[in-house]
């Protein structure tokens, strides 16, 4: 099965390479034909045998996924990296090498497998795989507004869906292009975001992409107020949406910093400081929109 998503190749083999099919539906609009001629970006070997013991593992961060539904832990090692995600006697490994887009998986070595541990596998590994491609799967929620997308971001319960809820009720013309997880990539040297299969608890997976007009730091305050960062500070901003396990390789890290810097040096990053009422979404769009 192939997919294609932010422009980037997804090709998978074997066992459950259908992952729509294996439930997780948010690939269905990035299903493409298959094109054996093509180069793929990402190239998944699903009933592959991996023993961690072959290994000499560092690990970079290891933490719980979906309230304790399972222990993931990335680790390095000298030639790549190994993903693992440890959920009662079920262990999934992913590996990938430096400078290669093949993924060797186990997932398709079992009869059953479980979707939100392939889903958020899949999140993984295609981030490692395109962040050396200049691509960031970045937490935050997206709104498109007159051919342009806003990204707003912060950490969990500071409002962002509830923000872009109030700019779609207040601001006409206001769609959701993603509620968690938009790709963003220079496209041509301009930053555009992308929809992706992955829209956490929102079942929003548009495969449509847009020029980016700004992006939005969000806070909760007792006011409403909005200004825009200086480069240091719109970088400080940006960087914890990044997928977190990779700030702990300098590599990985290098690669988001650069991404980052070319979005940063043509796109505005603002913080606004906000209640949860219409006047911040009306405060939001007039400033990243000029009007």
């Amino acid at each position: 099965m192939e997919y294609i998503v932010a422009q980037y190749r997804i090709r998978i083999t074997g066992q459950h390479s259908d992952v729509v099919a294996a439930g997780v539906r948010g690939f269905a609009p990035f299903a493409v034909e298959a094109e054996a001629d093509k180069s793929a970006d990402m190239e998944i070997i699903t009933e592959s045998e991996i023993v961690k013991s072959d290994y000499t593992l560092t690990v970079l961060s290891s933490f719980d996924f979906e309230n304790e539904l399972a222990i993931c832990t990335l680790y390095s090692y000298s030639g790549g990296y190994l993903f693992e995600m440890v959920k009662g006697d079920v262990s999934y490994l992913f590996t990938k090498e430096h400078h290669s887009g093949v993924v060797k998986a186990n997932y398709g070595l079992f009869d059953d497998v479980d979707v939100s541990l392939l889903r958020f596998g899949l999140w993984m590994m295609f981030g490692l795989c395109t962040v050396p491609l200049g691509a960031i799967a970045i937490h935050s929620s997206v709104l498109v507004k007159d051919g342009g997308a806003v990204l707003c971001l912060g950490e969990s319960g500071t409002g962002k869906s509830t923000h872009t809820r109030l700019w779609r009720e207040n601001i006409a013309g206001t769609t959701l292009l993603n509620d968690d997880s938009p790709i963003i990539r220079l496209v041509d040297g301009v930053p555009t975001a992308f929809g992706s299969p992955w829209s956490g608890k929102t079942p929003c997976y548009r495969n449509l992409s847009y020029p980016i007009r700004g992006f939005m730091r969000l806070s909760q305050a007792p006011y409403n107020k909005i200004h825009r960062l200086s480069v240091l500070n719109a970088i400080g901003a940006l960087l914890p949406s990044c997928p977190p396990a990779f700030a702990y390789d300098e590599r990985l890290q290098d690669y988001l910093c650069d991404t980052l810097s070319d979005m940063i040096s043509s796109v505005p990053v603002f913080h606004l400081e906000c209640l949860p009422n219409a006047a911040a979404a009306e405060l939001s769009y007039s400033t990243i929109f000029n009007k």
